[in-house]
Parts: C-alpha cells; sequence; structure tokens
C-alpha cells in the first residue's frame, strides 16, 4: 500500500506480521525498549510524513505498557506530521470496566478512549468491544468489528453435524450475541442463567423437586396444583410463586400479602378457555427448562446437603426477612449497586466466580432443549473458567448434551483459566481468535506446537481462528477510503 506505514507494538507482533503479509508489505521500522527504571520508549525509524499510519496494538498480559506504548507512538507519529493515525486494537484494554459498579468507581474504558484522543488519534479499529455502547466513549470514528462471521464459518467447516446444534449462553448478557450467531446459522438457542440472589432455602429445593418429581409426589397433594394464584405470581410446575416487594420471587408468599376473599374475584386469574385442542396440549416448553445445584462451581444431585447449617436457618424464615437475610450475605453495606438495583457489581455481561461466597449455593437454570445435542456455550471473551466449567457441566450432566464447544473471540485466559478447561471433562472443545496473545507457557504442554506465529492454529482443545484477514482488509479500507459495511456481513459459501 503506497502512502501508509503500519506499526507494530510489543502486544501481538506475529499478529502484525501476518497482516503485512496479507497486504503484501513489511511492518515499518520502529524501535521499542525500556530504561532501566522501567519507562517506555519509542523510536520511530522512518519518515511518516502525510503517511496514513495504522498501529497494531492489542491488549496483552503486560496492559498498561501496552496502553503507555500505544500512547507513545501515536504521539510520536503525531509529531513526525502523519496524515492519519489509525490505532487497530483487536482486544481493547479495560473493556470490562465500561460501566461503573460502585459509588467510587471509575469508567476505566472511557478513560483509556480520552488518552487515546488526547495522544492524538483519529481513527480507532477494534474487534467485538465487550460493550457496543462504548462506541460512545470515542471522540474519533470507530470501527467495531465483528468475529461473528469467522466462527459461523468456522463452525460449518469443523462440526459435522453443525445443523443439529444449538448456541447456548451461559449468562443472560449474552443472549443478543447468541441469537445473531444462531440467526446467521438458522439453528435453535437457549440461554442460562444463575441466580446469585439467594442461598439454598426452600423455594430453590422445591423448583429442583419440581423438575425432576412428577406433581403426584408433591408435598400438597392435588390441593396444591389446582388452586390459583394472585396475578403477581408466577404458577410453574404446580407451585405458585409470590413476588416480594424486592422483585424476588418466593416459593409461600406471607399471610399478609394474601389477597383477602373480597379481592379475590379480581386476583384470580381467568380460566383457560377450552377448546378442541386442550386434548392435544402437551407442555413441551416446561419440559425445555432444566435446573440444577450448583455448589463450589459444581453441579451436584438433588439429595447432596447444604453446604453450610446456617443456610437450612434461611428457609424457616418469612420469606421477606429471608429474601434481606441472603442478600446482605452477599453484599457489604458500602458495595451496593447504584440506582437501586442489587446486583450491578456483578452483571450479566461481565464474568463472575462460580461462588461468590465460600459455602454458598446458587440455582443454575438452562431454558431450551439441547438433548444428544452439540451445544456451542458462546460469549465474547474468555478470561476465568468458573462460568464456562459449571455451565458445560449442567448441559451434559443435567441436560443429557452429546457434546460442548466453548466459542469467544477474546482468548484472554487469565490464571489458570486455558489449564482449568482443558482439564475439563465436560468441554470437548475451546475456539478463539488470535486478538488477546496467549503465554506460551499457559498452553498445553508449555509448546507452541501447531500454531503459527501469529497465533493461529490448533493445540490440544484449543482451536485459534485467525483475525489477519479481517483486520487486514478493514485497514486496506480504510487507506482508501473504502466503504468496510462489508466486513460485518457473513460470508456466503
Amino acid at each position: 500500500m503506497r502512502s501508509a506505514k503500519i506499526f507494530s507494538g510489543s502486544s501481538h507482533p506475529g499478529l502484525c506480521d501476518s497482516i503485512c503479509e496479507r497486504l503484501g508489505t513489511t511492518p515499518a521500522k520502529c524501535r521499542l525498549k525500556k530504561f532501566a527504571n522501567g519507562e517506555t520508549s519509542v523510536e520511530v525509524g522512518c519518515s511518516v510524513r502525510d503517511q496514513d499510519v495504522f498501529i497494531v496494538q492489542s491488549g496483552s498480559g503486560s496492559v498498561n505498557d501496552s496502553i503507555i506504548e500505544l500512547l507513545i507512538l501515536i504521539s510520536a507519529c503525531k509529531g513526525g506530521s502523519a496524515n492519519k493515525i489509525t490505532a487497530v486494537m483487536p482486544y481493547f484494554p479495560y473493556s470490562k470496566q465500561s460501566k461503573r459498579k460502585s459509588h467510587r468507581g471509575a469508567i476505566t474504558a472511557r478513560m483509556v478512549a480520552n488518552l487515546l484522543h488526547i495522544a492524538g488519534v483519529d481513527h480507532v479499529v477494534t474487534v467485538d468491544l465487550h460493550a457496543s455502547q462504548m462506541q460512545g466513549f470515542f471522540t474519533n470514528p470507530v470501527d467495531n468489528l465483528y468475529a461473528e462471521p469467522l466462527l459461523a464459518r468456522w463452525i460449518r467447516y469443523n462440526i459435522p453435524d453443525w445443523r443439529n446444534c444449538v448456541v447456548v449462553s451461559k449468562n443472560p448478557g449474552g443472549t443478543k450475541r447468541v441469537t445473531s450467531l444462531a440467526d446467521v446459522l438458522k439453528l435453535n438457542f437457549a440461554l442460562i442463567t444463575t441466580d446469585r440472589r439467594r442461598n439454598h432455602d426452600g423455594w430453590m429445593s422445591s423448583r429442583v423437586q419440581s423438575n425432576r418429581h412428577s406433581p403426584a409426589e408433591s408435598e400438597h397433594g392435588e390441593e396444591e396444583r389446582t388452586t390459583p394464584g394472585p396475578t403477581n405470581g408466577l404458577h410453574i410446575n404446580g407451585i405458585t410463586n409470590g413476588v416480594n416487594g424486592l422483585g424476588i420471587i418466593d416459593s409461600a408468599p406471607s399471610p399478609s400479602m394474601r389477597p383477602s376473599d373480597s379481592m379475590s374475584n379480581s386476583m384470580i386469574l381467568p380460566p383457560h378457555p377450552q377448546d378442541d385442542f386442550d386434548d392435544e396440549y402437551t407442555d413441551d416448553q416446561a419440559q425445555s427448562v432444566t435446573y440444577g445445584r450448583l455448589v463450589q462451581g459444581h453441579i451436584v444431585d438433588d439429595d447432596y446437603p447444604s453446604p453450610s447449617p446456617a443456610q437450612s436457618a434461611v428457609a424457616d424464615m418469612d420469606p421477606m426477612l429471608a429474601s434481606i437475610h441472603s442478600l446482605r450475605s452477599l453484599h457489604n453495606p458500602a458495595d451496593d449497586a447504584l440506582g437501586g438495583t442489587i446486583d450491578a457489581h456483578n452483571s450479566d455481561d461481565d464474568e463472575e466466580e462460580a461462588d461468590a461466597v465460600s459455602g454458598t449455593e446458587r440455582m443454575i437454570t438452562l431454558v431450551g432443549d439441547v438433548k444428544n445435542k452439540t451445544v456451542l456455550l458462546l460469549d465474547d471473551m474468555i478470561d476465568r473458567s468458573a462460568t464456562w466449567i459449571a455451565a458445560a457441566e449442567h448441559c451434559k450432566k443435567r441436560a443429557d448434551a452429546k457434546k460442548v464447544i466453548c466459542l469467544a473471540t477474546h482468548g484472554v485466559f487469565g490464571g489458570d483459566c486455558l489449564k482449568e478447561m482443558e482439564e475439563c471433562e465436560y468441554i470437548d472443545q475451546v475456539v478463539v481468535t488470535n486478538s488477546f496473545p496467549i503465554d506460551a507457557a499457559k498452553l498445553p504442554g508449555g509448546k507452541t506446537d501447531g500454531l503459527a506465529p501469529s497465533g493461529a492454529g490448533t493445540r490440544g482443545k484449543l482451536t485459534v481462528i485467525d483475525l489477519s484477514m479481517l483486520l487486514g482488509e478493514a485497514i486496506r479500507r480504510n487507506h482508501n477510503g473504502e466503504s468496510v459495511s462489508a466486513l460485518f456481513q457473513n460470508f456466503i459459501d
């Protein structure tokens, strides 16, 4: 490409080399080093006057050094009279901190966007931002590319029975991402949600028992199944649940919350109209909901004892007091969420630990049918393994899934995440892109055999998809002033 220079930061040089190879050029000369006191030094080794400059720098294990190095390199090119400076950041650092989670918290992703603008960047190219509203943090234009076409193409070419797959979201925050991929592949989708608000109590126990036993085995018999509930309740599998003032469903509303006889006529739901199809009705939707007990990050049987004797006392409390007790046990008063919501600290689109407090129990629910099917567990990044392992274990042990494949755009793999997923018997394969450099020490056997210099390839359960084609085409189109809309479309084979 004429009148264009592509610089590589130290975070992911292999990806930059692969991009330049596709564009028929070589990375521009640049010297990156550190002084003895830890300060970063950047020296641009070529002229950038009136040139379009593209700097490839992704997040990495040394995220703060990567950010400072990128800012210095942008400033150096700006001082060298570059025509336009574009930061190519496949993984945008601090993207998980895109909202305030406490009263004195910081929106760090917005601060990083402001730093890029102050340094002199004119354009930003990234892939699958953790929250799409982050594009509003930037003063300059942003091209938020999608890895969905590459993931869909990999699924069609590498899973023989891909038409028998189900795309599953491991938390409610990833529903849009899952439904989008399901629409592209014309597949069904399912949703997994984990109840973080209450510990093991009578309500959870009743939901598990109702899922495992027939209505005839109910504790209250026929009377419980035929008693109509109030309009603000939820009638599931023969159990009428009330909703308390905090918006939490209780198994047995207190007597003070039950409607009086004078109000019963207006509060009771009308009977279902009779028609010719009543004899053919089957409750298939209710049967596709699978519950499970999650203790210490693993699925346990229904008769497994509660992890803490103190939890059984919560079930004997008044439902309102039990809800408040369980909430206070999980949250400190100083960490209460903003805006009156109780769980903003652990939002749905953030990965969380399997157990917020040691010794607690939670309920995991799968809405959808995955029996004898391949589960495509999808999210935007893999940082910690707890929620992925819990979701995969639930799909196989409780929902009888045939196979579980974990897919994500960014393979961050913090700590021993990759090792734990490799050793998990319920996860058959892990598929990510090379947007984030994977440390060779974290790979199976500590070797990079089977992986290209850009990080793409297969090693053990891990498969890495190359992003160089997508990013290279984005760079070429930006340099030539062409539209990038075609990059958001799925490939037609």
